[in-house]
């Protein structure tokens, strides 16, 4: 955290100055390390064994924060009779399991009871079918001794982190856990942040001041960019995105996902109004506003399948728009070649990145497997502004929105992202507004009602006020009201009247077309009072109100009805947050519970939407009210965390005889071959990291002359045992090889990284910063270039923190010449795409929640 996130990292120091003890598990020894008062190092890729084992520890020592967990967990609701456990034959498997559709039937993982909203409970925690006795089962044998064995973490230093872990939680003490991307870049990723959740609902430090779980982010906005999402699979304020086939009419699809109990129980007010948004006054009841215009799922659309798509030629032209896939995407080598496959090739960045020159000098170019007199790919490099050129809201990782005003004027033809996708809509709206085909008719029906500048820059506060929520011409109708609250007087770019006053918040939301959003969660950022909040620098409270807008409601801790007793006092003095007073809910933060809901409300178990939740309910997204400690629905892998080897892992699974997530997607291909378990060609588990003085890719870092002077070349570290094992010396040119590619780099010999002994085999690992690319002043091989593309099944995201390679001295072959040093450290002629025994051939399904299947065939020497 203290490389990768050094802003944030200084109120960990602040907690440190006031008393808290800071512990830092990686397998690096780091700033973060230097700066921690406990080190944990683990083997890259186990972190599920180690977090299980401390839940067991908790549950077996009841060490749990027994009020909290029986009242405000779903520790109490009993499972279905049918349910099965990978523990029931230690194989790995929950019941369920389809090998030939590879994926879950999820079943037999629900409640006893009337659904998810008024499950069957036993608050003794006895019942052998209730969560918490399963609970207990599942991670019985994820102890200290298993610990030591899986992770190298030794019995007396798991004991110390337990410990301490335990004595900085309860009435009057919590614990905040922070991950970033060493926690989700995992075959199993979204597991390992369950076992931190898990962990967290038990010692009672969810939804209270100073705990919580922590996502620590890569960029400014990657929060807001899953929230108003760039990801192909949802839409804005983590709506799902419809499914061909199976919701082709809007009550279809509202049927599908609208819950009896809870939050979520109002996603028809949420989605008609960003219907609303996105199509204006020609989303009406009768064309059931406009839900045939919006795009339907019908397999995998993520970044990995349509790059497999442009690997084949079936993709014509492709936007990367501040993203560099030439070296920050897994198996770049494929990435760069894909490329050239393409027609057309739009790129935005504030340099020129690898992508923008692939076609000229890449290594692929240097070595012949691309020639650039064959690339028929036509690129098109548009100059974009940076962010102190631009105006607008970025979210971070705390749900906080703010306002950042323009500093300067982007120089020369350099615009904003803003800009861009404005004019580019601009112009496609009106070539469909020019067409009568019938494909057209979702282009023609948008809203693109934007008023702009003199340069053709989109207002973005318009878009704010769109984002927040108005009501629309409909509820004017019957209501005209004041015109108190219209922002931006109303009109459009032409000067027509558009809409009309802001809304308050998402409980103003209808599902009659009266009101349109553009992201429910964020409403109430610019409401009626014509205040920006996102733009607000006066923060009144050590919560920071008045100081930028949380969502959802400008709440800064959610699920805060947690920081009382089910009685509705505080649970201490010291951890006060909300509380029950004369009939309502008040405190340091806005209440994330309905304002008059009594403690001891207690709903017939027929009631819907928030009265249908007892008032001891805290996580009111959730239709039970409960935390969950175990999952009933929503993931593909399982209920329940269950420890599997990353894709590559120089071991077997210790725990079960099932390596691997089974339901994780392989992307089977020649080109993206993984290593079998103890494979002695790639005998060093490999890891990457972030450096402080570089960015990601490299575009915003590698081009700065003081910055590449700090860290001036690309190196690996190993440890003093292998670098004498290996003969080499600090320093020292070598390289690192996988069954993807190779790259070269300098030896950095350290006891920063060391090695672990794994029931009695000694297992060496090195670690790479992935920001070094071929383009700029400052050239590197791309770390990515080693990783595999494969699918966390929930995500579909890589698994670049635990793979493995192997390391040979010396330099790296130039030209043509590596071909057949790669062919010759790396053989893979004549092999099949599936070398690792649990990998799927090509042509099976890939799991998860798409049934397409890959395994298409390619030619690599």
């Amino acid at each position: 955290m203290a490389e990768a996130h050094p802003v944030g990292f200084r109120w960990v120091m602040k907690a440190k100055e006031r008393g808290a003890t800071i512990i830092h598990v990686d397998p690096r020894f780091s700033r973060t390390s230097a700066l921690a008062d406990i080190w944990i190092p683990i083997r890259a890729g186990s972190d599920i064994a180690f977090l299980g084992a401390l839940v067991r520890h908790i549950i077996e020592n009841e060490l749990f924060f027994r009020e909290y967990v029986v009242h405000y967990t779903n520790a109490s609701c009993i499972l279905r009779d049918d349910y099965g456990d990978p523990e029931d034959r230690a194989d790995g498997y929950f019941s369920g399991w389809n090998e030939d559709a590879r994926n879950y039937s999820m079943q037999s993982w629900q409640y006893k009871g009337e659904g998810l909203s008024f499950p069957e409970r036993d608050l003794t925690l006895q019942d052998s079918q209730c969560v918490f006795q399963k609970l207990k089962r599942h991670f019985a044998r994820y102890t200290p001794e298993m610990v030591e064995k899986v992770c190298g973490i030794s019995p007396a230093l798991f004991y110390k982190v337990a410990d301490t872990l335990v004595k900085a939680s309860g009435p009057d003490k919590t614990a905040a856990i922070c991950y970033a991307v060493g926690w989700t870049q995992h075959s199993k990723g979204v597991q390992i942040i369950r076992t931190a959740s898990i962990l967290q609902l038990l010692l009672g430090n969810i939804g209270r001041p100073g705990g919580g779980i922590l996502a620590l982010r890569g960029h400014a906005s990657i929060q807001g960019s899953t929230d108003i999402p760039t990801l192909y699979d949802i839409l804005p304020g983590y709506l799902p995105m419809p499914r061909g086939g199976e919701e082709e009419t809007l009550q279809q699809y509202l049927d599908a996902h609208t819950p009896k109990t809870g939050l979520w129980s109002n996603t028809p007010s949420y989605f008609i109004s960003l219907l609303k948004a996105y199509y204006g006054k020609h989303a009406t009841a009768e064309n059931n506003f406009g839900y045939n215009w919006l795009p339907k799922l019908t397999a995998d659309h993520s970044f990995f399948e349509y790059l497999y798509d442009m690997a084949d030629g079936k993709m014509e032209g492709m936007f990367l728009i501040g993203q560099n896939s030439a070296v920050g995407a897994p198996n770049s080598r494929l990435q760069r070649k894909s490329m050239a496959k393409l027609k057309w090739f739009v790129i935005r960045d504030m340099v020129e990145t690898e992508p923008a020159r692939f076609w000229r000098d890449s290594a692929e170019i240097e070595r012949g497997e691309l020639k650039t007199e064959e690339i028929e790919t036509e690129v098109f490099f548009f100059p974009a502004a940076g962010h102190a050129e631009k105006e607008g809201a970025f979210t971070n990782t705390q749900r906080l929105l703010q306002w950042r005003e323009k500093a300067v004027d982007p120089p020369g033809d350099c615009r904003s992202d803003a800009w861009f996708i404005h004019q580019l809509a601009l112009r496609l709206v009106a070539k469909a507004r020019a067409s009568d085909d019938p494909i057209d008719e979702p282009l023609r029906a948008l809203d693109w009602w934007y008023p702009e500048d003199q340069f053709g820059e989109p207002k973005m506060e318009a878009v704010l006020a769109e984002i927040n929520g108005w009501k629309t011409p409909v509820a004017a109708a019957t209501d005209r009201g004041s015109i108190e609250g219209v922002l931006f007087g109303g009109v459009d770019r032409e000067g027509n009247h558009h809409h009309e006053a802001q809304i308050d918040g998402y409980e103003e939301l209808k599902n009659d077309g009266s009101t349109a959003c553009g992201c429910w969660i964020y409403s109430g950022v610019f409401s009626r009072d014509g205040v920006n909040k996102a733009n607000s620098r006066k923060s009144r409270d050590y919560l920071g109100h008045g100081w930028g807008f949380s969502w959802p409601s400008d709440r800064r801790i959610i699920y805060n009805r947690a920081s009382a007793r089910p009685d509705g006092e505080p649970w201490s003095e010291r951890k006060k947050l909300v509380w029950w007073d004369s009939g309502n809910w008040t405190g340091i933060d806005v209440p994330d519970f309905r304002k008059d809901k009594p403690p001891d409300y207690e709903p017939q178990n027929q009631e819907r939407g928030l009265d249908g939740q007892r008032g001891d309910a805290p996580f009111i997204l959730h239709e039970d009210g409960l935390g969950w400690l175990y999952v009933p629905k929503g993931l593909q892998d399982g209920p329940m965390p269950t420890h599997y080897e990353p894709l590559e892992s120089p071991v077997h699974n210790a725990l079960y005889s099932r390596d691997t997530n089974p339901v994780v997607n392989w992307f089977t291909r020649a080109e993206n071959r993984f290593a079998p378990p103890g494979d002695p060609r790639f005998p060093f588990v490999l890891t990457t990291y972030r450096l402080t003085e570089h960015h990601t890719g490299g575009g915003m870092s590698r081009f700065l002359s003081h910055l590449s002077e700090l860290q001036p070349e690309m190196f690996v570290e190993v440890s003093p045992e292998l670098a004498s094992k290996l003969k080499i010396k600090n320093s020292d040119y070598v390289c690192i090889v996988s069954l993807r590619g190779a790259i070269e780099a300098r030896a950095l010999v350290s006891r920063r990284i060391r090695p672990m002994n794994l029931n009695g085999k000694t297992i060496h690992q090195v670690a790479v910063p992935f920001h070094f690319g071929a383009a700029g002043p400052l050239r590197g091989n791309a770390a990515n270039n080693l990783v595999a593309i494969s699918g966390e099944p929930n995500v579909t995201i890589m698994e670049s923190k635990a793979l493995t390679c192997n390391i040979v001295p010396g330099r790296l072959p130039r030209g043509p010449a590596f071909l057949d040093w790669i062919e010759q450290q790396a053989s893979q002629s004549g092999l099949p795409p599936n070398l690792h025994p649990e990998q799927p051939p090509p042509g099976a399904p890939h799991g998860g929640r798409f049934s397409r299947s890959h395994g298409k065939e390619g030619k690599m020497r």
